[in-house]
């Protein structure tokens, strides 16, 4: 069911699914809820599924730069992009408005890639909402300084070429080289899809990913069951940065993809299903 609801002077949507434990599914950079389809189609008979468009995908609107939290601090890094900063937490707060609109007291919270660091940040914030998160091809880390250039430079192409042209040679990467040979139109198509961002929606979220903190200090400090979904050929989500990081919570579900890149809902669809299932389902 499409549903939506009044935050931050814009419109959020969202779609619910199935009945029983709740579950939110937060996509990645470049996404939107659609990513996560072959997963709602399996999951929804086990438990109740919430999955929005973050702010600036989908059908969502772009948050309001002057009602945010983020807009309250003063930025210690300059950049031209400034005025229109909204942080991981930002996004983290709206995803709690969403659960306070549904009446949302307890779930788990799966998080791809960029979805991952508002989980995150939002286990930081929100503990008690949670009953356990995943991180799906996600990390815990900050992004080093060869990393960060990287995000300036992606900015500034963004602007120079639009955010359609900049996802259709980053797209590709994403996968593993087996789907892409195998499955070249599902990557077209995704491609495809990606011209419905805005660049001032893959900036902010460029900005955003670029100036989150290292979060490991979540995983050792949170009781909370934490799922770990790794591929073997991620070079976004490094299967070796994310190795280290699974020993640091007390209870970690750890499974890791064969032959697989940063896109394991539809590289792996059938063994992503069963391992969300198990996690969602863990006693």
């Amino acid at each position: 069911m499409e549903k939506s609801f009044s935050y931050n002077n814009t419109i959020i949507s969202y779609r619910t699914e199935g009945k029983g434990k709740p579950v939110i599914l937060l996509h990645g950079f470049g996404e939107d809820s659609h990513i996560w389809d072959k997963q709602i189609a399996f999951l929804k008979q086990h438990c109740l599924l919430i999955v929005p468009d973050l702010p600036g995908s989908g059908k969502s609107g772009l948050l309001d730069k002057s009602k945010v939290k983020s807009q309250k601090l003063k930025l210690e890094e300059g950049s031209k992009f400034d005025d229109d900063y909204i942080s991981i937490e930002d996004y983290a707060d709206c995803i709690h408005a969403l659960l306070l609109h549904e009446n949302i007291l307890h779930c788990t919270m799966l998080g791809h890639s960029m979805g991952g660091y508002i989980t995150l940040a939002f286990a930081e914030k929100y503990p008690l909402l949670l009953t356990g998160f995943g991180l799906v091809h996600s990390t815990a880390f900050a992004d080093n300084e060869e990393k960060k250039k990287n995000r300036e430079r992606s900015i500034e192409l963004i602007e120079s070429y639009g955010g359609y042209a900049f996802l259709k040679t980053t797209i590709p990467n994403l996968f593993g080289e087996q789907f892409k040979e195998a499955y070249p139109e599902q990557v077209a198509a995704l491609i495809k899809a990606s011209k419905n961002f805005t660049n001032k929606a893959l900036q902010q979220y460029t900005l955003a990913m670029m100036r989150r903190p290292d979060r490991t200090n979540v995983l050792k400090s949170n009781p909370l069951p934490v799922l770990f979904v790794i591929g073997t050929e991620d070079i976004a989500a490094p299967m070796a940065d994310l190795m280290q990081q699974t020993p640091l919570p007390l209870i970690s579900y750890i499974h890791v993809l064969q032959h697989t890149g940063h896109m394991g809902m539809w590289e792996a669809t059938g063994q992503m299903n069963d391992i969300l299932l198990d996690f969602i389902n863990r006693p």
